[in-house]
């Protein structure tokens, strides 16, 4: 039998969120249920609660960062038990049969299903995704602040897999916020040599203390100008328009510049810089199944874990106007209160 799921949902665009209960139906074969512990606020959260990206149905309940216990399981279920600490992010499921899928890079599935896209995600006592998606949490992590890895963290983690950045390459982060300050962890522990592009002089010093090497002032031209040729691989992590130029110009023979962070403003790069470089310009979603995998097993290796701050379940507009208002150090994460 179905149980009333509480949680606390967006009834338009903009607006704060209230409280909402809501029956999901039998659960299904492949399906496993989860009593959410706590979940993270991630900035895309934001964009699909205002609707920036046109897609947002309502009522819609957030929350794609979510850690918690498997309380059902559909009689289909593998690898997962009744019980099991799981972590859950922007996806939920996929189709299991296109050739993406076939080949291990679920997360590029087009009939992929997003967690709070289109159904309710785990600002929530409960959420529901297909197994495939429901991650195991090593036990040598921390449960309480592990949410954020399941989209801040595997965002920033994917593309080290995926572009194939190597532990000698000199590197760049732009942006050291949620995303940014996991990327520089990452990058640190991977052996690379990392600079933290901020434009806060405030944030230098956290930079460093996160694992840059050294950082850079992105609003300063002349250091910009000095850093030409130097770096393999630059990682943007902000979601504003930016002197894009001056990045590719950072960039050695061959470098790449990737883009995590949604920027809604086309990119204006010139292309001749490309061509005679050889450079590149990527970007990347969240990591396929195995990916998150091999970043938690990473996290637990090098004792890597977000920077948070803690709100109840039941604060989630505070949490979000927190969020809004930039004071967030480094990612906020919600500790569920509801009743069950």
């Amino acid at each position: 039998m179905s149980r009333t799921i509480h949680a606390f949902a967006a009834t338009s665009s903009k607006k704060p969120l209230e409280a909402f209960e809501y029956t999901p139906g039998p659960l299904g074969d492949e399906q496993v249920e989860i009593a959410v512990e706590t979940c993270g606020i991630c900035h895309s959260d934001l964009s699909m609660l205002d609707n920036d990206w046109g897609m947002s149905t309502y009522p819609l309940v957030a929350g794609h960062e979510v850690v918690g216990r498997v309380v059902a399981a559909g009689s289909h279920v593998k690898r997962l038990k009744i019980g099991d600490r799981v972590g859950l992010g922007w996806n939920s499921g996929s189709c299991g049969s296109c050739a993406p899928c076939l080949s291990g890079n679920q997360n590029l599935c087009a009939a992929g299903e997003g967690t709070i896209v289109g159904r309710h995600g785990g600002f929530a006592s409960h959420v529901r995704a297909h197994w495939l998606w429901a991650a195991p949490i090593p036990e040598a992590l921390d449960a309480a602040s592990a949410g954020p890895l399941f989209c801040g963290g595997i965002t920033v983690f994917n593309p080290i897999i995926q572009c194939g950045v190597q532990p000698t390459d000199r590197v760049g982060v732009i942006g050291i916020g949620g995303l940014g300050h996991l990327a520089l962890k990452f990058l640190r522990a991977w052996g690379c040599d990392v600079t933290a592009f901020t434009s806060s002089d405030a944030k230098r010093t956290e930079a460093l203390e996160l694992g840059a090497h050294q950082t850079l002032n992105s609003r300063n031209s002349d250091e910009l100008k000095k850093a030409a040729g130097t770096f393999d691989f630059i990682l943007n992590t902000t979601n504003v328009a930016l002197d894009w130029n001056s990045y590719i110009a950072a960039l050695k023979p061959k470098g790449r510049f990737h883009t995590v962070g949604a920027v809604l403003e086309p990119l204006d790069v010139a292309a001749f810089p490309l061509i005679s470089g050889q450079k590149s310009i990527s970007g990347s979603p969240i990591g396929s199944p195995a990916t998150v995998d091999t970043m938690l097993e990473f996290c637990a290796r090098h004792s890597i874990a977000p920077v948070t701050e803690t709100f109840p379940l039941s604060r989630v507009n505070d949490a979000l106007e927190h969020l809004r208002s930039g004071k967030a150090r480094y990612r906020i994460v919600l500790e569920n209160d509801l009743a069950s």
